[in-house]
């Protein structure tokens, strides 16, 4: 009889243990957020979202103020049209502007918020004109490759 009551608690215990990893690791990959703020949901459209994903967090100062809801893409306008739902405890005005940032040199992509001066809030179901695409480190690559070896093409003795 106490063998079996070992085993039971030595299971939970090994339940528990397991359910915590499963939280933490869907905590670390920002696929789980907890948050039951209620918020409002605005959207922008971005020509180039890099490797923005739903869940990436919306950034002001540096504080996360929201999440990335959903990223379709427009046929008609060939751009991502990205939804946002940001908390509903933090107000921007209008003519705020999005730009899509990285954490360090190759982390995550999330949304930064610089805040304007408009005198109107951004209210549910408005839209964004004001962004920033994201900064595609393959792209900077092949332009900095292009401009030396058209350098190394001009004769040596012309000078600009």
């Amino acid at each position: 009889m106490q063998q079996s009551k070992n085993d039971i608690w030595v299971g939970l215990f090994v339940m528990l243990g397991a359910a915590a990893v499963l939280f933490l690791s869907l905590q670390a990959a920002n696929l789980l957020s907890l948050n039951f703020d209620a918020g409002y949901r605005v959207s922008a459209k971005f020509d180039n979202i890099g490797g923005l994903k739903p869940q990436a967090a919306v950034r002001s100062a540096g504080v996360v103020v929201g999440r990335v809801e959903s990223i379709r893409f427009d046929d008609k306008t060939f751009q991502a049209n990205v939804t946002l739902l940001l908390q509903e405890r933090y107000a921007f005005p209008k003519d705020s502007s999005l730009k899509i940032l990285t954490s360090g040199l190759l982390g995550e992509q999330y949304i930064g918020i610089e805040a304007g001066f408009d005198d109107a809030l951004l209210a549910a179901g408005d839209t964004v004109t004001s962004t920033q695409s994201a900064l595609v480190l393959e792209n900077l690559i092949s332009q900095f490759l292009f401009s030396k070896a058209a350098e190394a093409a001009e004769p040596a003795g012309k000078t600009k």
